[in-house]
């Protein structure tokens, strides 16, 4: 059986690289993909709690969170894709489109 350790610290790792991936890059589809990591970061900890406690309350958790991601996927790639065909960039330095 492996240990809580090794998924909590796989989990932070997982979640300090999607942290950089946000803060570091100005692209948005890799902040949009940085973004998903660190969800499933968060998911990942939450199952292995779980895992750890006997009982099933992490993975209905992740279940929804799942299914929460992928409506936040469908709707954040939808608006990605139409702020790209207005502007041609994916540069988060020149998209002002919600600023006045």
């Amino acid at each position: 059986m492996t240990p809580l350790n090794y998924f909590v610290v796989l989990s932070a790792v997982l979640f300090v690289i999607g942290v950089a991936g946000v803060l570091l890059r100005r692209n948005v589809i890799v902040m949009f993909m940085s973004i998903e990591l660190m969800l499933n970061a968060v998911n990942l900890a939450f199952v292995a709690f779980g895992r750890q406690l006997g009982n099933a309350e992490g993975q209905v958790i992740v279940f929804f969170a799942i299914t929460v991601a992928a409506a936040e996927a469908a709707v954040g790639l939808g608006i990605i894709i139409a702020v790209f065909r207005n502007r041609m960039t994916l540069n988060a330095d020149e998209l002002k489109l919600l600023r006045w």
